[in-house]
């Protein structure tokens, strides 16, 4: 019988992963455009039920409207964040200004050579039972 040992923890893609979700939090546009510079590789997508942006700026803009839409609200991390091969998953929720907070959701990240995000592909709720 063959024992699986639990994989380390990959403190430095933890961290990169929780500047990324800080990123969503910060209401100052200069500390969130530095915050998501520090993680976000050039070129990056992010892709979710909603919408696909290409680049830093663009999601900048839809981090804003976010924040705009609902301010108070913060995004928090909720699960490990589970990596193999230059891939991370996490789950997160947003948690509103009143407390209550919106169903988890799950994030997948290709992370580049150089440590950044190369993309993000996010899903809302959980999955429905077959």
């Amino acid at each position: 019988m063959t024992i699986m040992s639990t994989p380390a923890v990959d403190t430095a893609l933890v961290q990169l992963i929780d500047t990324y979700c800080g990123t969503w939090n910060e209401v100052d546009p200069l500390r969130r455009q530095s915050m998501l510079s520090s993680v976000w590789a050039p070129g990056a997508t992010y892709t979710d039920p909603t919408l696909h942006v290409v680049g830093a700026e663009e999601l900048l803009a839809h981090i804003a409207s976010v924040i705009a839409r609902r301010p108070g609200a913060n995004v928090v991390r909720t699960s490990v964040v589970d990596t193999h091969h230059g891939l991370a998953r996490f789950a997160w929720r947003i948690v509103r200004a009143d407390g209550s907070m919106l169903p988890e959701g799950v994030d997948f990240a290709e992370i580049s050579a150089e440590g950044k995000i190369r993309r993000i592909m996010g899903f809302f709720g959980a999955l429905a039972p077959i």
